[in-house]
């Protein structure tokens, strides 16, 4: 099958993370997760006692930082400054602040170079909010994944417990829904659908059929481009 570029992007808990991975492993390609990369440099400015909103200070720590996205049997295994962070970039006050983080520019600069590297050589599966729009806006194929605002929230709620995290579905319901703003709103790179995207609702289709349609997607663009 040809090397693809498959971009997935998506507001939070539409889907994209798990869809990606399994799709990914379908097709013997790369999963990338971008979101999980600003997450790393959050968690960096958080625990270095970094203000979040000190955008100079941001950039700062995102140019002095080194993340790397390693394949597992259990997935990809995320990297800050050699150490694995994996289980840390996903804890409740990173996620508060991601959004304010990588909508900094400068941030989302250094990001994007790094993506785009990886990305270079084809084979791909990156996942994100402005994959098909800016990162790799020639991508072979750009899926758009959405979802109603209250599934989101059950995902959300359920991924958290199974961290043992406990949380009210209507307080993640407002989180999410201001997460969307600030992502749809940002100056730089604002999330949005790429015209040609193909747009995927998830609220009631099984992580099977996601994925399976995507795969039978990629398989007939690489079909068209042989």
């Amino acid at each position: 099958m040809k090397p693809l570029v498959i971009a997935i992007d998506g507001p939070a808990a539409s889907g994209k993370s798990s869809t990606a991975r399994l799709v990914a492993r379908a097709l013997g390609f790369l999963h990338i997760d971008t979101g999980a990369m600003y997450r790393a440099v959050t968690f960096k400015v958080l625990r270095s006692g970094v203000d979040p909103t000190d955008e100079a200070a941001v950039v700062d720590v995102a140019r002095a930082t080194k993340v790397a996205l390693v394949q597992s049997p259990q997935g990809i295994r995320v990297f800050l400054d050699d150490k694995d962070v994996t289980s840390e970039v996903r804890a409740p006050d990173v996620t508060r602040t991601v959004s304010s983080v990588s909508s900094y520019p400068g941030v989302r600069e250094v990001m994007v170079r790094l993506q785009r590297s990886l990305a270079a050589k084809g084979g791909v599966v990156l996942e994100g909010r402005d994959i098909g729009t800016v990162v790799l806006p020639s991508a072979d194929l750009k899926i758009f994944m959405i979802a109603n605002v209250t599934e989101r929230a059950r995902r959300r709620k359920r991924d958290l417990a199974s961290a043992g995290i406990e949380a009210e579905e209507d307080a993640l319901v407002r989180e999410i829904a201001e997460r969307d703003h600030r992502d749809a709103t940002r100056a730089a790179s604002p999330m949005k659908k790429a015209d040609d995207a193909v747009e995927v609702d998830t609220s009631n289709l099984t992580i099977e059929e996601q994925v399976d349609f995507i795969v039978k997607k990629a398989r007939a663009v690489s079909r068209r481009r042989s």
